[in-house]
């Protein structure tokens, strides 16, 4: 987001994540130097993409002044240290627990993000309409999956991710992929098999399903 943000447009952002409250055009023409028709242009485009919006009117000697604030796309698109933080907290938890009980840990959440998403889901689904809905899904968290992966030799789709959300993280701590196998597997009530992982080299991340397990198994080679 902030990579397409102008200069200009960058310091109206500024000036504002710096005045919560909110401010008046004739406060920015007086910061910045513009005329308060360029303001108003500025103000404009940044409205259009929903990063700044009007607020409360402030009473003046005339008529009463506009305020702009920041929306909360605004706040966020600003530097976050999400990373560093996951990162932290993921040493911590290793060196509370180990490696392998922080992996255990993880799976654990997996197995209850997966229970809390198929809270509104058909208890008489088949295999493959779970793993169709899980593709939908992991496109909403941020995954890019290949709607033309084949399926498995048993027509069960197979999920394909030329891209894995948690990356930097899994690359060094790989027990982070046990977060994901639980999901997709409590998720589907099946074994999960990662066939792929791009941890370990693969261009992909892929993912079959088998009805006649449950405990998902890591991938062993990059392909």
């Amino acid at each position: 987001m902030s990579d397409m943000i102008g200069v200009r447009h960058r310091e109206f952002l500024e000036l504002l994540i710096k005045n919560k409250a909110g401010l008046t055009v004739d406060n920015f023409s007086k910061a910045l130097g513009i005329t308060r028709t360029a303001v108003r242009q500025h103000l404009a485009t940044l409205e259009a993409n929903t990063l700044v919006t009007k607020s409360i009117t402030r009473p003046s000697g005339g008529r009463p002044e506009q305020l702009y604030v920041l929306t909360d796309k605004g706040n966020s698109s600003f530097p976050r240290q999400y990373s560093w933080f996951a990162q932290l907290l993921m040493g911590m938890l290793e060196q509370e627990a180990g490696e392998e009980g922080a992996g255990a840990r993880l799976a654990a959440m997996g197995e209850t993000v997966a229970k809390q998403l198929r809270v509104n889901g058909a208890a008489g689904e088949s295999l493959s309409a779970k793993v169709q809905n899980l593709a939908v899904i992991m496109e909403e968290l941020g995954y890019r999956v290949n709607p033309n992966a084949p399926a498995n030799i048993k027509g069960i789709p197979v999920i394909e991710a030329d891209n894995c959300v948690f990356h930097d993280l899994a690359s060094k701590h790989p027990q982070v992929c046990r977060f994901d196998l639980a999901l997709l597997s409590t998720f589907t009530d099946s074994k999960v098999v990662h066939e792929a992982c791009m941890v370990k080299g693969a261009h992909v991340c892929r993912f079959r399903f088998d009805a006649d397990a449950s405990e998902p198994i890591s991938a062993s080679v990059a392909k």
